[in-house]
C-alpha cells in the first residue's frame, strides 16, 4: 500500500516537475520574441539567471493560478457567463503581472497588453502538456479519477449509503437536440460518430420516436423531464387571457411552463430523487442545475443554475482552452459562410451580426461546461443526470441539417460522448447511458426566400391591412439564443413583442414551419364562420397558398382547393394529412383540444418526395410542425435495460420509459404518481412509502 503511494507521488512530481519545465521554456521564447516583455536587468544578465528568473516566473505563475483563479472565478460568479470568459484573458495577465513582480531584483518586466498574450499561452502550454502526460500515464489518469470519486462520495454520501460497488447503476440521458434519427444514421454509416457506433455494435439499441404536432424542444423536454406535453401548441403562442407571448426559451415563460406540468402531473419531475438538470430548459425536479434556463431568471444565490460556471471555469486552464475555442469557432462560423456566399449554395440564410458569437457559445461553452458539469455528477456518483448538448441543433438552423458544417459538429459532439463514456469507467457506480434527441430537423428553403413575403404579411393582405413594401424577416426562435441572452442577464423578447397588447390586428407568430394567428380582441377560439364573416378573404389566401400545407380552424382542417375534414368525422383528417406522416391526424386532433390554441394553426407545405418545409422563421434547417425528419427523434438504450414499446408516440411516452429504466436499478427511483390525483397538493409526491414532501424548482 505505501509503495503504491509513493509511486503515485513520485508520478505526480515528476509531472509538476515537467510541466515547470515546459512552461520555463515557453517563457523564455517568448520573452525572446515578444519586444515588451523581458527576464532580465536593465544591465543585462547571463543566460543562466535569466532561466532562473523564467523558471521563478513561471512557477509562481503557476502556484497563483492554482490558489488565487479560483477564488476570483467565484468571486466573480454573479457576472455574466460571457463576460466572465472575456475576462479570462485580462484576469490570466493579471496574475502574470503579479507572479513577474514577484522575481529577484524585479528582472521580469512585460507590458499589460503583452501579459495577456503571455499568459494565455503559458496556459495553453501547460494544460496541453498537463493532459499529454496524462494521457500517456494511464495508470495515474485512472488513480486520479478514483480519488476524487472517493473524495466526493465520501463528502457527499449520506450515513448508510452504499459504498464503492455496491450501489445501484445510475442513469446518464444525453440529449442531442435537433438530431433526427435518419440523421443519427447517417453519421454512423460515414463513421463520423465512432463512439456511438461502437456503442452500438456492443449490444445499445436505437429506435425512432414520433414528436407531437409541436416538434420542438420546448414541448418535448417539457414531457421528457415533467411527463406533460398538454397546452404547448407551439414553440411560441399568445394567450388572450394575460395578452402574453409565451415563449419556451424565455426563463419565465419556461418557469411558468415548469410550474403548469408540476401541478398537472402531480410530482417534481423525473430527476426529483439524487438528480442533476444540465443545460436545459427545464430543472426535472433535480436539485443540481447547471445553465437551465427555467431557474436563470432568479437572481443572486437562488440562481443556483450558474454554479455550473464556477465549475468549469475555476481551473483556469479549461477557462484559456475554452476562451480559444470559442474565438476559433467563432471565425470558423464566418469562413464557412463567405464560403457558402461564394459559392452561391442554396437555400441560405443571413448568418451576419451576433449568429457567429452565438454559435459559438452553444458549440463551445455550453458544450464545455456542460459536458464538465456531467463528468463531476458522475465522479459524484448521483442517481440520474440528465444534460442537453445544443450544438448541432444551433448549427443545423442556419447551415442545413445535412453538410460539412453539421458533420464536423457531429464528430465534435461524438469526441465529448467519449470522454462522458471513459470518465464513466471510473465512477463511484457503473452508469447506463442513454441517448436520445427531442426531434429531428427537415430542410428547406424559407417562407421569405421562396415567394417573397412572410407569414404575417400574407395574414394582413388575406385581412385587407397594409403590407409593408419590404418584407422583414422573422428572428430565428433557437434555443441557444436564449442561453446566450440568459448568459449575458439579459432578457429574451420582453416588451412589445411579449406584450402585443388588444386591437383589431391580428398577432402571427412564427414557431418554424408552424404558424400561429390569433385575434386579440375576440374573447375566446374564433370560429370559422366569425373568421369568414370578419375577414372573407382570409382562410382561402392561406388554404390554396403554394406555400402551406393546411390549417386549423376550430375542429376543421382546411386545405388546398376548398378541402375540409372535421376532426369529429372518423377518416377525414386522416385522409385529408396523409402525406404528413403516420398519426399526423391525431397529433392535430389533440393540439385542437388545448386552451390555449391559436384561432389559426398554420402548418407550411411539406414535399415528401425531398423531405422539404418552408420556415415561417429564417432558418433552412427547421422544427416545429409535422412533415419529414423534424418529427422523428431517436432513443438509445444500453441493452440491459428493457425495450420500451415498438411505436413510441409523444415524449410523455419517452418520460414513462425513462421512468421505468430509473425503476429498474433499485426499485422506484422517482415518486409514483397518486392514484387519486385530485387529493395531492402540488409539491407533494406519493411513494411506496407513503407522501413525501419536496420543494418544487
Amino acid at each position: 500500500m505505501w509503495r503504491g503511494r509513493w509511486r503515485s507521488a513520485g508520478s505526480a512530481l515528476v509531472r509538476v516537475v515537467l510541466v515547470w519545465a515546459v512552461s520555463t521554456l515557453t517563457m523564455l521564447v517568448l520573452a525572446g520574441a515578444l519586444p515588451d516583455f523581458r527576464l532580465q536587468s536593465g544591465d543585462g544578465d547571463s543566460i543562466t539567471r535569466i532561466g532562473l528568473t523564467a523558471a521563478w516566473g513561471a512557477g509562481a505563475f503557476g502556484l497563483l493560478s492554482a490558489l488565487v483563479w479560483p477564488v476570483l472565478v467565484r468571486a466573480l460568479l454573479l457576472v455574466p457567463a460571457l463576460v466572465l470568459g472575456l475576462l479570462v484573458f485580462f484576469l490570466n495577465g493579471s496574475l502574470l503581472l503579479i507572479a513577474l513582480g514577484l522575481t529577484p531584483a524585479g528582472r521580469g518586466e512585460v507590458a499589460p497588453e503583452t501579459a495577456v498574450v503571455v499568459a494565455a499561452v503559458m496556459s495553453a502550454v501547460a494544460s496541453a502538456t498537463s493532459t499529454a502526460l496524462a494521457v500517456r500515464d494511464d495508470e495515474a489518469y485512472r488513480r486520479r479519477l478514483y480519488r476524487l470519486a472517493d473524495r466526493r462520495r465520501r463528502r457527499q454520501r449520506p450515513p448508510g449509503a452504499p459504498a464503492r460497488g455496491e450501489a445501484a447503476p445510475g442513469l446518464v440521458v444525453l440529449q442531442l437536440d435537433g438530431v433526427g434519427h435518419a440523421v443519427l444514421r447517417h453519421a454512423v454509416d460515414r463513421e463520423l460518430m465512432p463512439t456511438v457506433a461502437g456503442w452500438l455494435d456492443g449490444g445499445h439499441r436505437l429506435a425512432p420516436w414520433r414528436t407531437d404536432w409541436s416538434s420542438q424542444t420546448g414541448a418535448s423536454q417539457l414531457g421528457i423531464l415533467h411527463g406533460s406535453t398538454f397546452d404547448v401548441p407551439a414553440f411560441r403562442w399568445y394567450e388572450k387571457d394575460t395578452g402574453e407571448v409565451v415563449v419556451c426559451n424565455r426563463p419565465t415563460s419556461a418557469a411558468e411552463l415548469q410550474r403548469r406540468a408540476v401541478a398537472r402531473t402531480g410530482d417534481g419531475g423525473l430527476l426529483t430523487l439524487d438528480g442533476a438538470s444540465r443545460g436545459n430548459l427545464f430543472s426535472g425536479g433535480a436539485d443540481q442545475l447547471a445553465l437551465v434556463l427555467s431557474v436563470s431568471a432568479r437572481r443572486g444565490r437562488a440562481n443556483r443554475s450558474r454554479a455550473g460556471y464556477f465549475a468549469y471555469f475555476s481551473d483556469s486552464a479549461n477557462a484559456v482552452r475554452t476562451a480559444v475555442s470559442f474565438v476559433a469557432e467563432a471565425g470558423r462560423e464566418v469562413g464557412q459562410s463567405l464560403r457558402a456566399r461564394r459559392r452561391g449554395e442554396e437555400p441560405r440564410v443571413a448568418r451576419g451580426g451576433l449568429y457567429p458569437v452565438i454559435r459559438a457559445f452553444a458549440t463551445v461553452v455550453e458544450r464545455d461546461v456542460v459536458v464538465a458539469a456531467v463528468i463531476g455528477d458522475m465522479l459524484a456518483g448521483r442517481s440520474a443526470v440528465y444534460a442537453d448538448l445544443v450544438a448541432y441543433d444551433e448549427v443545423a438552423h442556419h447551415s442545413g441539417p445535412r453538410g460539412r458544417d453539421t458533420d464536423q459538429v457531429l464528430a465534435r459532439l461524438d469526441r465529448s460522448l467519449a470522454l462522458i463514456a471513459r470518465v464513466a469507467e471510473h465512477a463511484p457506480r457503473p452508469y447506463r447511458i442513454v441517448l436520445l434527441s427531442d426531434h429531428g430537423q427537415s430542410p428547406g428553403e424559407t417562407f421569405l426566400g421562396r415567394y417573397g413575403l412572410t407569414l404575417k404579411d400574407l395574414v394582413r393582405a388575406g385581412c385587407g391591412l397594409a403590407v409593408p413594401r419590404r418584407a422583414g424577416r422573422t428572428r430565428s426562435g433557437a434555443e441557444a439564443r436564449a442561453a446566450f441572452l440568459a448568459a449575458l442577464h439579459r432578457p429574451v423578447e420582453e416588451g412589445e413583442e411579449a406584450h402585443p397588447g388588444s386591437g383589431p390586428d391580428p398577432v402571427v407568430l412564427a414557431s418554424g414551419n408552424l404558424g400561429l394567428i390569433s385575434f386579440p380582441d375576440l374573447p375566446g377560439r374564433a370560429g370559422r364562420a366569425w373568421i369568414e364573416r370578419k375577414h372573407p378573404a382570409l382562410l382561402p389566401t392561406l388554404a390554396n397558398h403554394p406555400g402551406i400545407g393546411f390549417l386549423l380552424v376550430d375542429g376543421e382542417v382546411l386545405g388546398p382547393a376548398g378541402a375540409v375534414a372535421r376532426l369529429d368525422v372518423p377518416g377525414e383528417a386522416e385522409e385529408l394529412l396523409a402525406r404528413f406522416g403516420p398519426g399526423a391526424a391525431a397529433a392535430v386532433r389533440r393540439t385542437d383540444g388545448f386552451p390555449h390554441v391559436a384561432d389559426i394553426m398554420v402548418n407550411s407545405a411539406y414535399d415528401p418526395g425531398t423531405g422539404a418545409v418552408h420556415a415561417f422563421e429564417e432558418q433552412i434547417g427547421s422544427h416545429g410542425g409535422l412533415g419529414g425528419e423534424q418529427g422523428q427523434p431517436f432513443l438509445m438504450w444500453p441493452a440491459e435495460l428493457s425495450d420500451p414499446a415498438a411505436d413510441l408516440v409523444g415524449a410523455e411516452a419517452v418520460h414513462g420509459v425513462l421512468r421505468s429504466w430509473l425503476r429498474e436499478a433499485d426499485g422506484p427511483q422517482v415518486p409514483l404518481k397518486n392514484p387519486r390525483p385530485e387529493h395531492t397538493a402540488v409539491g407533494t409526491f406519493p411513494s411506496a412509502e407513503g407522501p413525501v414532501r419536496d420543494e418544487v424548482r
